[in-house]
């Protein structure tokens, strides 16, 4: 599901791919308007499906994070005020949901955007962070 939804620079919020036009991208708005929209070939795109956060040994794919904030939270919006949060209060609360975040390189203005993209997912029911099915070969024919 995280593959269908897409991040695009200098705008504000997440969108859900719906379908490929010629040279565009036709996205929906993933709040209360849906408005739809095509994006260009001259805008960054990036699937949050793509998108990993740094540990200490390994990166760890976003929809594992989000599992885990599920986990913790159950499906439910982050009730902690990440909005106005000072950074030790960001990087208390992370280590609550990933223990061994590299916290050289993952920073609080990281953890704002990745609560953030949570909340709006769970508010707009777009929550389905499971693992992405992969597409089945057809069964072999014995003679």
């Amino acid at each position: 599901m995280l593959n269908e939804i897409l991040t695009i620079s200098g705008k504000p919020s997440l969108y859900k791919l719906l379908t490929r036009g010629r040279g565009a991208l036709i996205v929906e708005n993933i709040d209360e308007t849906k408005k739809r929209f095509p994006i260009q070939g001259t805008d960054k795109v990036v699937s949050l499906g793509d998108i990993s956060i740094f540990t200490d040994e390994k990166e760890m794919p976003l929809r594992e994070v989000f599992q885990a904030i599920e986990n913790k939270l159950g499906k439910k919006e982050i009730e902690f005020d990440w909005r106005k949060a000072s950074n030790p209060e960001l990087i208390k609360f992370f280590a609550g949901i990933v223990p061994d975040f590299d916290r050289d390189r993952v920073y609080p203005s990281h953890i704002k955007k990745i609560a953030g993209w949570y909340d709006l997912l769970v508010k707009y029911g777009e929550n389905d962070f499971s693992e992405p099915k992969a597409e089945e070969a057809p069964a072999e024919e014995t003679k």
